[in-house]
């Protein structure tokens, strides 16, 4: 999270500006993959109306038997079972991948599996991909995505994370790939973008593909239960349109409340340490929420002094060693699905109403959003980029929110006004400290919840169309 009355400018705020200038940038090789190798002040303008299109959003997962065997794959094996998943069966080969951020060059073992194509019902000038893994040490995987654009041309593949949960000897440094760019679209950390929206390109279909690595010979496998992608289409606006308060009034999940605050000066190598932890702060109440924690060997490692070192536990293994944060979206849903039984997946909401569902079905919601500081009333900060733990609704529809920038953790829950708090997290654009446009994040957020969900849970979720 930035503080400080919004003026600095992290990844998220600069990536429009940054996609109109990589046109020609080259893509970044898919490496050990074996089948593809400052804002100048502007006049505000006027405000747009608050009838612009609704937004188009639609994530797409696969996670069942069906869907595993639906893909095409080289040296993968299906599991069955409780958790359907694919895992290295016999390697397909073997490839090296200097780590950038170590300088090491090893050869790993492969395995791939790949999508069938799914053609989004709404065409897309975003997608973001996440997936959900075990990767034992001395293991890691590759997730990437090749689209279709409506002109009938293709994307290349663009490396959408190389992951691993650990950070050890063994393992390579989990990591972003920047500077993917074919003149059409590019990716950035997490999210893949249409360079030009306004020209009517969108992303038409796509197929996902998973590269599975291991050490040479040691008879290792990372297991991948789920991957999925959300793919999107959010008008440009300042304003969203107001949602009326609806069946989740009065119900307030009872999620740990953590303060990233107490953590500052801790770890700075990670991302500067707990000043900017909001998302693996607010990715741990989540996962103790749902009964999940890391065990006192985990912690082991966490000076004894420091309070909560879960939280400092869920910075060190959230960290993208290329964008030097802890605030990659996807690398978050990885680390909630290495607690038993978690899934977790990064998509985007239309309206308050969407989370009142999960909600009303006990489903908490971590939310993504930036703001001025007079734009939410009660934060007392102002952000470029902040995410929150959505709990519950008042019996006036306001927002509760365990919110990780508090002083310290009794200070964490808040009620936050409902128009202000759905505008500021659903909105694309704003006018930051400065008067500069910048970017919103257009209803991201990260869900977490079980691998055998409730019914009740079920249909929430399917009605986001995530099953």
């Amino acid at each position: 999270m930035t503080r400080s009355g919004d003026g600095s400018t992290p990844r998220r705020t600069v990536l429009a500006a940054a996609l109109a200038v990589t046109g020609a940038a080259a893509l970044a090789p898919s490496a050990a993959a074996p089948a593809a190798a400052a804002a100048q002040r502007v006049r505000p303008p006027a405000r747009p109306s608050r009838k612009a299109a609704a937004p188009a959003v639609g994530y797409r997962g696969w996670s069942s038997l069906a869907d595993w065997r639906a893909g095409s794959g080289e040296g993968i094996r299906v599991e069955a079972g409780a958790r359907p998943g694919v895992v290295i069966s016999r390697p397909a080969g073997t490839a090296d991948y200097t780590d950038p951020h170590t300088g090491t060059t090893a050869a790993w073992e492969y395995a791939t599996w790949t999508s069938p194509v799914h053609t989004l019902p709404h065409p897309a000038t975003e997608a973001i991909v996440s997936w959900n893994a075990r990767t034992p040490a001395g293991t890691w995987i590759q997730a990437e995505l090749k689209g279709t654009y409506s002109d009938g041309t293709d994307t290349p593949w663009y490396v959408m994370g190389r992951w691993a949960s650990g950070d050890g000897a063994d393992s390579i440094r989990r990591t972003s790939v920047d500077d993917q760019s074919d003149g059409k679209s590019s990716v950035w950390t997490d999210t893949f973008a249409i360079d030009a929206p306004a020209t009517g390109l969108r992303l038409a279909s796509y197929r996902l593909r998973l590269t599975l690595y291991r050490r040479p010979g040691s008879g290792l496998t990372p297991t991948v239960w789920r991957v999925g992608a959300m793919g999107s289409d959010v008008p440009d606006r300042f304003e969203v349109p107001a949602s009326a308060p609806g069946l989740a009034g009065g119900r307030e999940l009872a999620v740990p409340r953590y303060s990233q605050e107490i953590h500052k000066g801790q770890y700075p190598e990670y991302d500067n340490g707990g000043e900017a932890w909001c998302s693996p702060t607010s990715s741990q109440m989540i996962i103790e929420y749902w009964g999940r924690k890391p065990t006192a060997a985990d912690l082991a490692w966490v000076n004894p002094d420091y309070a909560d070192p879960q939280v400092c536990h869920a910075a060190r293994y959230t960290f993208d060693y290329q964008y030097q944060g802890c605030g990659n979206w996807p690398f978050n849903a990885a680390y909630a699905a290495t607690y038993r039984d978690l899934q977790g997946v990064v998509t985007r909401l239309g309206s308050l109403n969407d989370a009142e569902k999960l909600i009303a079905a006990g489903i908490p919601v971590i939310t993504s959003q930036s703001f001025l500081k007079e734009e939410l009333t009660g934060a007392g900060y102002g952000t470029a980029g902040h995410l929150m733990t959505m709990i519950g609704f008042t019996a006036d529809g306001d927002v509760i929110a365990n919110d990780p920038a508090s002083s310290d953790n009794a200070a964490v829950r808040h009620v936050y006004k409902r128009r202000e708090f759905e505008n500021i997290w659903l909105r694309t654009k704003r006018y930051n400290s400065q008067g500069k446009v910048v970017s919103g994040s257009g209803g991201v957020c990260y869900l977490y919840f079980p691998a055998r969900p409730t019914a009740s849970q079920r249909r929430a979720l399917l009605e986001l169309g995530i099953r």
